[in-house]
């Protein structure tokens, strides 16, 4: 019984000596591989982090929700354009000539919409807006009042990238009781505003704010003019986030892309570590050949 137990503890001990000697030898096969191929090992190293980047990016994918990347235009966007520029008043804005009620501004511009839908093809009917944005107007001048006033001016849509030489009509309404948001009214053809996932919408005012002319500029004029500042930070309510089956699909297809790159890297391995050693074999052969009398 000593003398059986005794061989087969011989025989384990040969059975696992041997798979350590077959592994460390494939593990020196793909050492030497390496070291006399930079170029396949470079590209080896290039695959494997590809496809570890694809898992850790599959995994920040399932446990987060992520942006429509198709929606390249949203209100953040446009908000983010608009708080580039200066609004400053021209001159003699405030006189009776050019100020004039908000509510007057917005039937002219609900009028002008029902004349361009009448009169123009559907790609270029006109759409108004009334909208709560969270903007916040600051003034150049320190005696300038910053509640219940309006300020209206005209862009052209490739100012706020959304198109080229179309014209967009905007009146910012400024009301004491909310310093973070203004209610923007804005009229442009329909096709270049985006329409997914909207501001909310204004509540009517009785107040009568008046509106006052100003013109956009990129830098602060040397003048006394008085400038308004706009400041604008990015709302996550108004980015169009990816649905739940878009998140998955995109989620699959991230984990199936990097299942075909570790396959790739495997085979890889394998067939270097095979090639080596089938070199490895032939230099002995010939090193016995040369050996023999």
């Amino acid at each position: 019984m000593t003398s059986y137990f005794s061989g087969c503890s011989f025989q384990h001990l040969a059975v696992h000596g041997s798979l350590r000697m077959t592994c460390g030898q494939r593990g020196s096969n793909l050492r030497e591989y390496v070291s006399r191929n930079p170029p396949g090992a470079t590209f080896f190293l290039c695959l494997l982090t590809l496809a570890l980047s694809f898992i850790v990016l599959s995994s920040y994918s399932n446990s987060h929700t992520l942006p429509n990347p198709d929606i390249t235009q949203d209100w953040n966007t446009l908000l983010s354009s608009l708080s580039q520029f200066y609004l400053c008043e021209k001159e003699n804005a405030s006189s009776p000539v050019h100020a004039f009620p908000i509510s007057l501004l917005r039937t002219t511009q609900e009028k002008d919409q029902k004349t361009s839908v009448n009169t123009t093809r559907p790609l270029s009917s006109v759409t108004v807006l009334h909208l709560r944005v969270p903007l916040t107007v600051t003034s150049s001048s320190p005696s300038a009042m910053l509640k219940d006033i309006g300020l209206s001016t005209t862009l052209t849509a490739r100012q706020l990238k959304l198109g080229d030489k179309d014209l967009v009509n905007l009146t910012f309404e400024i009301s004491s009781e909310d310093s973070k948001h203004i209610c923007l009214s804005i009229s442009a053809p329909t096709y270049i505003l985006p329409m997914t996932l909207l501001p909310p919408e204004c509540s009517t005012s009785e107040t009568n704010i008046s509106s006052v002319p100003v013109e956009v500029t990129n830098q602060l004029p040397a003048s006394s003019q008085t400038c308004y500042s706009l400041y604008f930070k990015n709302d996550p309510a108004l980015t169009v986030m990816l649905t739940l089956e878009e998140q998955s699909v995109a989620v699959r297809h991230l984990v199936e892309v990097s299942a075909c790159l570790l396959g790739i890297c495997l085979i890889l391995s394998l067939a270097a570590s095979l090639k080596n050693a089938a070199a490895y074999r032939d230099y002995l052969k010939g090193q016995d050949f040369q050996s023999s009398p």
